[in-house]
């Protein structure tokens, strides 16, 4: 039987408290991750810190009141189908994995469930296992006005739609800041991140740009979303078996696909999150 030590990613990227916002942020931004565990001095798990906790609380400077302690955790030897169900109960992306000790020695994301999913060809078709709404935008619609929709859902990524109501692309959160006006090196120092642009990657700035719109730092020109969406994007079929939905996430890195029936109509979208519950009900 398969555990979650093949699967996992080993020797995750930790922080150690006491530390601050800022040293959370760097880490995130150097590394191009979105959250990663909290531990003690050595190494023992204290809790969980992630994008989504700064951004639940803009203006905390200390990782002591950022830090989640109610975090999910597994074992090296649980099973993989005992992790998803982990994963499924507290709806949240990262999971730790810890030995006896308590000692942090990988971490799990929806992503490190893809394989597993296509390995045992798991059949059940994607319409089956959409647990999100479905809000497709308007191409005309304008970006504030998206990213609002974002915050307020939880929603992950939506759809564009054109005149017709027919699928033209689609949009994250991510992709609305690539015409954020803002300076690379200024934002950097308004974080207090400092200006060493060469310590800086693109994609992980993205990944915290959302933290300097909810402090009023950067703004997101009136533009429609069609001149940001991913154009003509990869769909799946509402009856295809959700092992090749998977399949088409982990090539291509994907978290979501839309999701269209027998008439090429727009119908759903389905989440890296809803593939891992595939794996939930499995019998191990």
């Amino acid at each position: 039987m398969e555990t979650v030590s093949d699967i996992m990613s080993p020797n995750p990227i930790t922080i150690v408290a006491p530390a601050t916002r800022r040293d959370v942020l760097i880490k995130l931004v150097k590394n191009n991750i979105t959250g990663m565990p909290v531990v003690d001095k050595e190494g023992k798990l204290i809790g969980m810190v992630s994008r989504r906790d700064i951004f639940e609380n803009p203006d905390e400077e200390q990782l002591a009141m950022l830090t989640r302690r109610d975090v999910p955790v597994v074992k090296e030897d649980d099973s993989i189908e005992y992790a998803a169900r982990v994963m499924m109960r507290y709806n949240r992306r990262h999971i730790v994995v810890i030995d006896e000790n308590n000692y942090v020695v990988g971490i799990l994301t929806p992503q490190d469930f893809l394989s597993e999913v296509i390995k045992k060809r798991i059949s059940t078709p994607v319409e089956e296992l959409v647990t999100k709404p479905c809000f497709p935008m308007h191409k005309y619609t304008p970006l504030p006005v998206v990213l609002k929709a974002i915050t307020l859902t939880a929603i992950p990524a939506y759809p564009v739609v054109n005149d017709d109501g027919n699928l033209i692309g689609i949009v994250t959160e991510r992709d609305l800041f690539d015409k954020a006006s803002v300076d690379k090196k200024v934002a950097m120092s308004e974080l207090g991140l400092g200006d060493d642009e060469d310590a800086w990657n693109w994609e992980g700035i993205r990944n915290v740009m959302k933290l300097f719109y909810m402090v009023e730092k950067v703004e997101l020109p009136k533009i429609p979303v069609e001149e940001v969406m991913i154009k003509n994007p990869t769909t799946v079929f509402s009856k295809t078996p959700i092992w090749e939905a998977a399949k088409i996430m982990k090539r291509n890195n994907f978290s979501q696909l839309p999701v269209r029936d027998l008439h090429d109509n727009l119908k759903a979208m389905i989440y890296d999150m809803d593939v891992v519950a595939s794996l939930a009900g499995v019998e191990e």
